[in-house]
C-alpha cells in the first residue's frame, strides 16, 4: 500500500465520521455525565470542522495499484454531512438518560459510518462505511431485549448485509468494465451499476423492498429509533443522488413510494409504525427528485432530506417519549396525554406541521421537488405528490389525535425527562427556523437556488390542501368513519416472507420428510443386509474366515497359475 501525500491545506483535516467511529471505542472508559459530555463533543467538533472544510478530495492513497479517495468534499456531501452531524448531536442529547454502553457505542459508530459514507469518493470506501452502518445499527434493535426485537433485528441484518453484498459485487463489476472505482454518476447500462442501484434501492426502501423499515424501526429501543430514522435511508438517498441522478425510472418508483404507505398508515395501530410508513412516503418525494435530475429537483432532494431528518426525528422523539412514559404507542391504548405531557404534545404538533405547512421546514423543501415535477411536465407525478402530501398530513393528524387528544385513557404519565425535552426543543426550533428563513437552507444546497417558496400560489394552494385534509379528518372522526384502531399487526408485502415463505417451506417439509424417512429406512435395510452377507462369508464362522490345509492351498495356487498361463499364451 502506497500512501499519497495529501494537499497542504488538508494536513490538519480529520476525515468526517472516522473520528466518531474511533472515538466510540473509548466510551466504556467514561462514566455518567462525563460520558455524555464526551459523546456530545465528538459530533459538535465534527460539525465545526466540517464548516471549515474546503471542497476537494483529501487523503487519497494507493491500494493494490488503485487510487482510493476516502474524503471527497463537495456541495452534495456537505448538505448530508451537516444534517447527519446535527442528527447525531440531538440524538445523543435525547439519549442522555440511558446507561446502556452497547446502545451508546453502536449509536455513535452508526452515525460516524453514515457520515463517512457521505464523503466517500470511491466505491470501496463507500462499501466499508455502508456495512459499518448495517452492523452497528442492528444493535439498536437488539437492545430492545425481547423476542420480537431479536427476530426483527435478524431480518434487518440479513437484508442490510445483502444490500452490502450487492454493492460490493456491483463495484467489482463496474471496475472490471470501466477500470475506475470512483463513486460518481453511473448509467444503468451494465450489471455492475444495476447491482449498485439495487443495493441503494434496498436501503431507500423501494416498493416491495421496504418492509424491513416498518419491521425494524418500531422494535428498536426508544432512543435507537431516533438514530435509525436519521441515517440509513437518507444515506441511500444520497447514494442515488450521487450515482443515478436523472434516471427516469426513479420518478415512477418514487411516486409509488409516496402513495402506497398512506393507506397502511391509516389502519396501523402502532404509532411508531405509522411514522415508519410516513418515512417511506417522504422518501418517495426524494426519489422523484433524483429521478427528475434537474438542478432544482436535486436541490429539492437534498433540502427535503435535511428537513425530513429534522421533523421525522422530532416525531420519533415525541412518540419515543410517550413510549418511555406509558410503555405503549398503540393508538387503541392512548389518548388525552396533552394534559400530562404538554411539551411533548407541542413538539409533536410542530413535527406534524413541519411536514408541509407554510412557515415550517417541510414546506420550503418539499415545494422544490413538487415544482420541479411541474416544470418538467410530469403532471401526473405532480398530482400524485400533492395527494401524497395531503395523505401523510392526515396520518400526522391521526398520531396527534389518538395519542394526545381523543378519548382519554387511564394512563396518567409524567412529562418526558428533561434531556428529551431539550432535544425535542432544539429540533423544533430548527424546524421553525428553516421554515421562516429558507435561505439559510438554500445557501448550502449543491446548486444555486433561484426559487421563492412563499408565493401566493404556493402558499394558498398548500393551505387549501391542508385545510381540506384537516376538515376531512374531523368529519371522519365525528362520524366514526375513520378506520378503527385495532389491537393487531398489519402486514403488507412482508406477508410474503413472514407467512407465505414459511408456509411454502412447511409444505415442502411435509412432503419431503416422509420421503426422506422412507429413503433412510431403505438405506438402513440395505446396509443391514450387506452387513449380514459380509458377516456370513467373512465372520468367524464364514467360509472365507476358515483355516485351510496347506495342501489345499497349494492346489488352488497351482490351478490359478495354470489358468493364468493358458490365458496368457492363448
Amino acid at each position: 500500500m502506497t500512501i499519497m501525500e495529501p494537499p497542504m491545506s488538508s494536513l490538519a483535516y480529520i476525515p468526517p465520521g472516522l473520528y466518531m467511529v474511533l472515538g466510540a471505542l473509548l466510551i466504556p472508559f467514561f462514566r455518567g455525565n462525563i460520558r455524555n459530555a464526551y459523546m456530545l463533543v465528538l459530533p459538535i467538533l465534527g460539525l465545526f470542522g466540517l464548516m471549515q472544510a474546503q471542497e476537494g478530495t483529501y487523503w487519497q492513497f494507493l491500494l493494490f495499484g488503485q487510487t482510493l479517495s476516502p474524503v471527497r468534499v463537495d456541495g452534495l456531501s456537505l448538505v448530508f454531512g451537516y444534517i447527519f452531524h446535527i442528527a447525531a448531536i440531538v440524538s445523543i442529547i435525547f439519549a442522555f438518560h440511558i446507561k446502556d454502553t452497547v446502545q451508546q457505542v453502536s449509536g455513535l459508530v452508526y452515525a460516524g459510518s453514515a457520515i463517512g459514507a457521505a464523503f466517500a469518493g470511491d466505491l470501496i470506501t463507500l462499501f466499508v462505511y455502508w456495512e459499518g452502518t448495517a452492523i452497528s445499527s442492528v444493535f439498536l434493535i437488539w437492545a430492545g431485549k425481547s423476542e420480537a426485537s431479536f427476530k426483527s433485528g435478524m431480518r434487518y441484518l440479513i437484508i442490510q448485509i445483502f444490500s452490502g453484498v450487492l454493492l460490493l459485487a456491483g463495484s467489482v463489476m463496474h471496475f472490471k468494465a470501466t477500470g475506475s472505482l470512483t463513486f460518481d454518476k453511473m448509467s444503468l447500462s451494465g450489471l455492475g451499476p444495476t447491482l449498485i442501484f439495487a443495493a441503494f434501492g434496498i436501503k431507500a426502501a423501494f416498493p416491495l423492498l421496504h418492509n424491513w423499515l416498518q419491521d425494524a424501526y418500531p422494535n428498536a429501543t426508544v432512543t435507537g429509533t431516533v438514530f435509525l430514522s436519521a441515517f440509513t435511508t437518507k444515506l441511500a438517498i444520497y447514494g442515488l443522488a450521487r450515482g443515478f441522478p436523472g434516471t427516469e425510472m426513479l420518478i415512477w418508483i418514487g411516486a409509488v413510494m409516496a402513495i402506497f404507505p398512506i393507506f397502511y398508515a391509516m389502519i396501523e395501530n402502532d404509532l411508531r409504525r405509522v411514522l415508519a410508513y410516513g418515512l417511506n412516503n417522504q422518501l418517495g418525494f426524494m426519489v422523484v427528485g433524483v429521478g427528475i435530475g434537474t438542478e432544482l429537483a436535486l436541490n429539492g432532494t437534498a433540502a427535503h432530506a435535511f428537513a425530513h431528518i429534522l421533523y421525522k426525528g422530532l416525531l420519533f422523539m415525541s412518540m419515543g417519549a410517550v413510549l418511555y412514559r406509558t410503555g405503549t404507542v398503540k393508538a387503541s391504548e392512548l389518548g388525552g396525554l396533552n394534559k400530562y405531557m404538554p411539551w411533548t404534545t407541542v413538539f409533536c404538533i410542530v413535527g406534524i406541521a413541519s411536514m408541509a405547512t407554510p412557515l415550517f421546514c417541510g414546506f420550503v423543501s418539499k415545494s422544490l421537488i413538487i415544482s420541479a415535477a411541474a416544470y418538467k411536465g410530469h403532471l401526473l407525478v405532480w398530482g400524485a405528490l400533492l395527494f401524497a402530501s395531503a395523505g401523510i398530513f392526515l396520518a400526522g393528524l391521526k398520531i396527534a389525535y389518538f395519542a394526545f387528544f381523543g378519548a382519554e385513557s387511564s394512563t396518567q404519565p409524567k412529562e418526558a425527562p428533561g434531556n428529551m425535552l431539550v432535544a425535542m426543543g432544539l429540533v423544533a426550533s430548527l424546524c421553525v427556523g428553516v421554515g421562516l428563513f429558507p435561505t439559510l437552507l438554500y445557501e448550502i444546497l449543491p446548486y444555486e437556488v433561484n426559487y421563492a417558496p412563499y408565493t401566493v400560489t404556493h402558499v394558498v394552494t398548500q393551505l387549501q390542501l391542508l385545510c381540506a385534509t384537516a376538515l376531512a379528518f374531523a368529519f371522519l372522526i365525528r362520524k366514526n368513519l375513520f378506520p378503527t384502531q385495532l389491537k393487531s399487526q398489519n402486514l403488507d408485502f412482508d406477508w410474503c416472507y413472514r407467512k407465505l415463505v414459511p408456509a411454502i417451506i412447511s409444505g415442502i417439509c411435509k412432503i419431503y420428510w416422509p420421503l426422506h424417512q422412507h429413503a433412510l429406512q431403505t438405506i438402513r435395510y440395505r446396509i443391514a443386509r450387506l452387513i449380514v452377507s459380509v458377516s456370513k462369508h467373512h465372520g468367524p464362522e464364514g467360509i472365507l474366515a476358515r483355516s485351510w490345509p496347506t495342501g489345499s492351498t497349494v492346489l488352488w495356487v497351482a490351478i490359478l497359475l495354470a489358468l493364468y498361463v493358458i490365458f496368457y499364451y492363448v
